[in-house]
């Protein structure tokens, strides 16, 4: 099955403040945050001057003082782009596990103590950026990419002994439900509360059309991969990010 409208949806659900279009290529810029925001995603048909076209984005980016990172997928365009870009020096880095699940057998939380809000609120942020360690400057231009995202979105905040111990987002698009920014408080993780928030935010997005979901984890996260494997999630397929060595 061609995954490449996941990809699509991706780049919906964590918009990057300004896109650049470019013979098939998707450039993104966000002021550095993320490499998924600040990346060349090659995944729709272009021309053959494959080296000519890497020269002229590693210009752009180094022009806005950021690295040229180029996100490769199974759907890359033109095919041989990766063994291109390891010929010129760039880096594999940090391979991400694509993964989804039907929501037909998601089975009911348990804790129900949770509130899910359909706007950003600065709770939600001030919740997540606390237990994600995420500075002033970050927490802006996160808070103007989130702005960006046209499609319903759910912020979930779940609750126990009257305190906020993890927090998420989930996108609705296409049928369905994409999560993201899940973290537990540090001082309450290993009790749960990261799979019974997840169990809540597939939930709300079956009650609003949602029949599958998708993630993006990173590969060695194992925590996390055991996580999603519990609640019924298993790969599609895998993308990993070249950076430009510059050392």
């Amino acid at each position: 099955m061609d995954f490449k409208f996941i990809e699509e949806m991706s780049l919906n659900h964590w918009p990057s403040l300004s896109t650049l279009l470019y013979d098939g290529w998707v450039l993104r810029f966000s002021e550095g945050l993320t490499k998924r925001a600040n990346s060349v995603n090659p995944i729709y048909d272009s021309s053959p001057d494959v080296n000519e076209k890497i020269r002229v984005c590693e210009n752009l980016y180094s022009a806005h003082q950021l690295p040229s990172v180029f996100k490769i997928t199974p759907f890359v365009q033109p095919p041989q782009l990766d063994e291109t870009l390891a010929d010129r020096g760039y880096a594999l880095m940090d391979t991400v596990s694509v993964q989804a699940v039907n929501l037909d057998h998601i089975r009911e939380p348990d804790m129900t103590s949770v509130t899910i809000d359909e706007t950003l609120s600065s709770d939600w942020m001030d919740h997540f950026c606390r237990f994600n360690n995420v500075g002033d400057k970050d927490r802006s231009v996160m808070e103007r990419m989130l702005s960006l995202v046209k499609t319903k979105t759910g912020f979930i905040s779940l609750c126990c002994e009257d305190r906020i111990v993890a927090c998420g987002r989930g996108v609705i698009e296409r049928d369905y439900i994409g999560i993201y920014e899940v973290v537990t408080d540090p001082s309450c993780r290993n009790r749960g509360f990261g799979e019974q928030m997840m169990l809540n935010l597939l939930k709300w997005g079956k009650e609003n059309g949602a029949t599958h979901s998708y993630l993006q984890v990173v590969a060695v996260n194992e925590p996390a991969l055991r996580l999603y494997a519990k609640i019924g999630y298993s790969e599609i397929y895998k993308y990993w990010y070249r950076v430009k060595d510059c050392t």
